[in-house]
């Protein structure tokens, strides 16, 4: 009888919670107002003609390449950073092999890494989300292939320093270390292109945060051109749509879009750290989109609390050392300001500063 690999049968699902979004989408980390809209502009001049063809891929790699300064060769599209874990995984990862992931973190780290037949490794951050520099390295032995890090992290909001990244892959070089930098666009910190001096460092960034293209499944991965050449061998010839491929250039072509909406992220941010301070409602400092604050017995009241008041946050307490913790995503200001009313309504309804003891 036919059944699937024992690794994939023991894989945990991951089942994100998309049905049912009405209201603002403070949940996902997804842009909040769309892409620019030169893309859209784009979507709509497309031709039956254009979607008839297989994509071609070369040309949108070499305008990326141009755009981060780095070498065509060194650059992959992929259908989201989703695509470029997994290629990472297929290429380097042997059954019986070490993945070091720091925990709690994006999960399908270890979805695509157990897949393979490796074994995943997961050490818990430090105190307050800190990166666990020592302990990741006192973890590492001959078998390890494979270290995965978000940088900034999600769902903490937490950075690790580019020194102690680089430092891990001068330390580690039969290991690929990779760098998720989904959220620089909010941080603004890179260690590309590093890979010059690191060849096991491979960068990933996506389009689908800052630019607002989620719906396209556009992302892409960065290393040394000799590592890009074994990874593009697994890869489909045609893994990136001929619709994201051909907004790609109006995307990136539209920077101050981007920025204007980057800043009024950054600034709801700090606005909604300050009120949870003012609340006395314990949260992280984030460097991404986002910010993880702890509600405890609260959290699903608040959550539910929220919705009612038209509002989408999310419950990450099934996540290591989470508990009781709900993410926002930001947006606009406006839609910020809409936040932090409902967050106050929410709070006085159901009595948190209340509980709280004096």
């Amino acid at each position: 009888m036919l059944s699937a690999r024992a690794v994939v049968r023991n894989l945990p699902p991951y089942h994100p919670p998309l049905a049912g979004r009405d209201g603002l989408r403070l949940d996902f980390n997804e842009n909040t107002v769309g892409c620019s809209p030169r893309v859209l502009a784009c979507l709509r001049d497309l031709s039956g003609e254009s979607l008839a063809r297989y994509p071609e891929t070369k040309p949108a790699e070499a305008l990326a390449a141009r755009h981060l300064r780095i070498n065509p060769e060194e650059l992959l599209l992929t259908n989201g950073t989703d695509e470029a874990i997994h290629l990472l995984c297929e290429s380097f990862l042997e059954p019986g092999d070490d993945v070091l992931i720091i925990v709690p973190t994006f999960s399908m780290y270890e979805i695509y890494a157990a897949a393979t037949g490796a074994r995943v490794i997961a050490i818990p951050a430090g105190k307050d989300f800190a990166f666990p520099f020592d302990e990741l390295l006192a973890r590492v032995t001959g078998c390890t292939r494979l270290i995965a890090v978000a940088n900034p992290n999600n769902p903490t909001g937490s950075q690790a320093s580019c020194g102690h990244l680089l430092e891990i892959a001068r330390r580690v070089p039969q290991a690929a270390v990779f760098v998720d930098e989904a959220y620089y666009e909010f941080s603004n910190e890179t260690l590309l292109p590093q890979w010059r001096e690191f060849p096991n460092l491979f960068i990933a960034r996506t389009f689908s945060k800052a630019y607002g293209m989620a719906g396209l499944r556009l992302g892409l991965l960065t290393g040394c051109a000799q590592h890009m050449r074994d990874v593009r061998k697994v890869s489909s010839p045609y893994n990136v749509n001929a619709v994201a491929l051909a907004c790609l250039p109006f995307a990136l072509a539209d920077q101050e879009y981007v920025r204007d909406y980057v800043q009024q992220v950054c600034r709801g941010r700090a606005q909604l750290e300050q009120m949870l301070c003012k609340l006395q409602i314990p949260y992280w400092p984030s460097r991404a989109n986002f910010v993880l604050m702890r509600l405890g017995a609260f959290n699903a009241a608040f959550i539910r609390g929220m919705r009612k008041r038209g509002i989408l946050v999310r419950d990450r307490s099934r996540d290591v050392g989470c508990e009781g913790c709900v993410r926002i995503t930001l947006g606009t200001l406006a839609q910020t300001e809409q936040l932090l009313c409902a967050l106050q309504e929410t709070v006085a309804e159901l009595g948190v500063l209340e509980a709280k003891p004096a």
